[in-house]
């Protein structure tokens, strides 16, 4: 075994792109587990991971989302909102795929037919529970809609998730 020289107060140093690469790879699988999920089939989307507690999902929604008044119903609200802040803090845990616990829904807006970009981040919580919260933009680039979630580690290893592959 080879020991490397160095004194006994100091530290072994990761190089700073080895820890991205590590993160960036992570960040990658969790996309490719969102792309896996069935329930997107009905949410057209994709998700980008931004970095480290930061997600954006850009929805496409339409008719087939609206309720009964003519604008998008409340499930699809909080489908984007749970998922940007989802992703926002699972983009910290790489063993654990996390639970939503509960989540709080403010709308601002109705939203009718086009794009629309959630932007999650996350806010505290390191260990058990995690906090992040998420915004929905319209295509004109106003706030439709916000939503704040805890979210908890659960039993469930992300290595063995189906779609879950890191680079």
């Amino acid at each position: 075994m080879r020991y490397s020289r160095c004194s006994p107060m100091s530290k072994p140093v990761t190089p700073p792109d080895a820890l991205q690469s590590g993160a960036a790879a992570h960040h990658r699988a969790l996309e490719s587990l969102y792309r896996a999920a069935p329930i997107n089939a009905l949410f057209p989307s994709t998700l980008e991971i931004t970095g480290d507690g930061h997600a954006r999902i850009r929805f496409e929604v339409g008719p087939e989302h609206y309720h009964a008044g003519g604008a998008v119903h409340g499930t699809a609200y909080f489908k984007m909102l749970d998922d940007a802040a989802f992703y926002a803090a699972n983009s910290l845990v790489t063993d654990r795929f996390l639970l939503t616990t509960a989540f709080n829904l403010l709308f601002t807006k109705p939203l009718k037919r086009g794009p629309v970009t959630a932007e999650g981040r996350w806010v505290s919580g390191k260990r058990r529970v995690f906090v992040a919260d998420a915004r929905l933009i319209d295509a004109d680039g106003e706030e439709a809609a916000r939503g704040t979630g805890t979210f908890m580690r659960s039993g469930i290893a992300l290595s063995g998730l189906p779609g879950y592959r890191p680079a």
